[in-house]
């Protein structure tokens, strides 16, 4: 894995102003640092600023594993061309059936793991994750959560940071959202930038497609090629893609600068 950053590397930022490029970027964990409580999850007035000002001269989506409402209500005013939520399921035809399936996984695991002090369930309607930064014995906790899904057949069982989250099998993905938005946007080419197992979906994409991988933290068995060292290097890296020169001609269809929310 090699650091987007270094200055051997400038050369690789540079190409992605010769085509129509895509940038990508989940919320937290990149846009937005991780905080002990994710409801206080926002940017930083600089990286809002710079996210802005890329904005104008490229097409940016964010994809997420926060629902769409919430995380779009955290991007108000950047000129974004699309917010996806859960993990790409939002917007998407697989969303009324994905909300049966975590109807019935809550129904399944609240029984099982009420014992279980310190744990958070955190229903994002599509997908659903537990929380077990609160509790006192955190490898208990994992173990019980791990236990507790293991025979739920129809979901991806995910590790983050202190949480658990659950994907319905077959969902539309991180990568599968990234791919329609680049056809959408006739872009050529995509930067997705994130920092976490579910972003490996979009990772496994760069030798099949012309994509620039990044994960922010280096991590030895990641499928990103590049990575930023930490969360405070994406401000840097916003600013190398500030600078770029605008060789690009506009999108027919570059027509707002607001957030969609629909």
């Amino acid at each position: 894995m090699k650091s987007l950053l270094a200055p051997q590397n400038r050369p690789v930022v540079q190409r992605l102003a010769r085509g129509q490029v895509l940038l990508a970027f989940d919320f937290d964990g990149t846009l937005a640092p991780i905080v002990a409580d994710p409801a206080r999850a926002q940017l930083r007035p600089r990286t809002r600023r710079l996210l802005t000002e890329v904005a104008q001269n490229y097409p940016c989506v964010v994809i997420s594993g926060r629902n769409r409402a919430d995380v779009a209500s955290r991007l108000t005013g950047i000129p974004l061309r699309r917010v996806f939520g859960n993990h790409g399921i939002e917007p998407s035809p697989a969303l009324p059936a994905a909300r049966r399936t975590v109807r019935r996984w809550l129904a399944c695991l609240k029984p099982r793991l009420e014992g279980v002090a310190g744990i958070v369930f955190d229903d994002k309607g599509a997908t659903l994750a537990i929380h077990y930064r609160k509790s006192r014995n955190r490898p208990a906790a994992l173990k019980a959560i791990l236990a507790a899904t293991a025979d739920l057949g129809e979901a991806r069982v995910l590790q983050g940071l202190l949480v658990v989250d659950l994907l319905p099998v077959g969902a539309p993905n991180k990568a599968t959202a990234l791919q329609s938005e680049m056809c959408r946007l006739r872009c050529d080419s995509a930067l997705y930038l994130g920092d976490d197992k579910t972003d490996e979906d979009v990772f496994a994409l760069s030798g099949r497609l012309p994509l620039l991988a990044v994960r922010v933290g280096r991590k030895a068995h990641s499928l990103a090629p590049y990575c930023l060292a930490s969360q405070a290097d994406v401000d840097a890296l916003l600013v190398k893609l500030v600078e770029l020169p605008a060789l690009r001609a506009a999108t027919p269809d570059r027509v707002t600068r607001t957030v969609v929310h629909s």
